[in-house]
């Protein structure tokens, strides 16, 4: 239910009876967290932009905009992640702030195609599968002074609104290097939904053997402003193969024992062959990894760039094998 004063009492209480009292007959699932608190590991879905991609979408043209333009090509990338045994499936609205949508001319949009792309992967998880809303960064820089604090915050609300209001889960903020635009998103999430609000940033190693974001931010700076914004479960996604991610997780457990990690690793190290980026590790290479991610203390694994429908059922059917 969302608890912005400012939504009209009709539309926040079909919210609320929604998730409550299902008229799809479906049982009300309870929140991500419910769910990791009952000592579940949850398998979360893969890549989308390689999907967009094979269906037609191209280089400079809006992905978001298909939310509208192109549904069911939207709809069946979401229903194969839940076909492939998913217990959470994300939504196509990783560049749907009103920032990354001005590029395209669409910024008056943002509410309409982050609720569609929300309504989207709510139709294909059922009442069978949770739905994390996607929000990536904006590309502008408050200590650049490219955007104040205020107009960063009024954007991504009204994108949390949108995926709020077509009925996600939870939110994710996802892909994050600055720590104040992470800081200010996870606090807008928090200001209009009261839905489960995931932080997870992209780290690399570097030469001193540190896990560090483009901007310089450390686990351990990472962790402690998630924490004082208020995200619910924390970890990383993108920048490393599984490999990477299990060093991270490690780092973050050290530091807290407790919070719920979330992490979507890439299908290996990117690499450029014959004019294109691609992710080398096959779904039987990176699934048996997973366990060892699970071990070092991840609440919630899946797939970033390069990963498949194929990637997400391998590593669901080894998480199901007795340890």
């Amino acid at each position: 239910m969302l608890k912005d004063p400012a939504a009209g009492v009709g539309e926040t209480n079909r919210v609320y009876y929604f998730w409550k009292f299902n008229p799809t007959g479906g049982i009300f699932m309870g929140k991500i967290l419910d769910k990791v608190s009952a000592g579940k590991t949850l398998v979360s879905d893969g890549a989308w932009g390689t999907f967009l991609h094979q269906k037609g979408l191209k280089v400079g043209e809006c992905p978001e905009a298909w939310n509208k333009e192109r549904r069911s090509d939207v709809l069946d990338i979401a229903k194969r992640y839940v076909e492939a045994g998913a217990d959470i499936i994300l939504t196509n609205s990783f560049g749907g702030s009103p920032f990354k949508l001005e590029g395209f001319g669409l910024q008056e949009e943002t509410y309409a195609l982050n609720r569609a792309a929300a309504e989207i992967s709510r139709e294909a998880a059922g009442d069978r599968v949770l739905v994390l809303g996607s929000v990536g960064p904006t590309g502008k820089m408050v200590i650049m002074g490219e955007i104040s604090e205020e107009e960063l915050l009024e954007g991504f609300k009204e994108q949390i609104r949108g995926l709020a209001d077509g009925g996600v889960d939870g939110i994710v903020v996802e892909t994050m290097t600055d720590i104040e635009e992470a800081r200010i998103a996870v606090t807008a999430a928090k200001m209009v939904s009261d839905v489960d609000v995931a932080c997870t940033f992209t780290f690399s190693k570097t030469l001193t053997g540190e896990y560090r974001t483009i901007m310089g931010t450390g686990v351990d700076e990472y962790l402690e402003m998630t924490r004082s914004a208020g995200a619910d479960i924390i970890g990383a996604n993108c920048g490393n193969g599984t490999a990477g991610m299990i060093e991270i997780v490690r780092q973050i457990r050290v530091l807290d024992k407790d919070i719920p990690v979330l992490v979507h690793a890439n299908a290996g190290l990117p690499k450029y062959e014959d004019g294109k980026t691609v992710f080398p590790e096959a779904p039987e290479e990176m699934a048996p990894q997973m366990r060892d991610l699970v071990d070092a203390g991840a609440n919630i694994v899946g797939g970033c760039c390069g990963t498949t429908p194929e990637h997400i059922r391998q590593i669901v059917e080894q998480l199901s094998l007795p340890s």
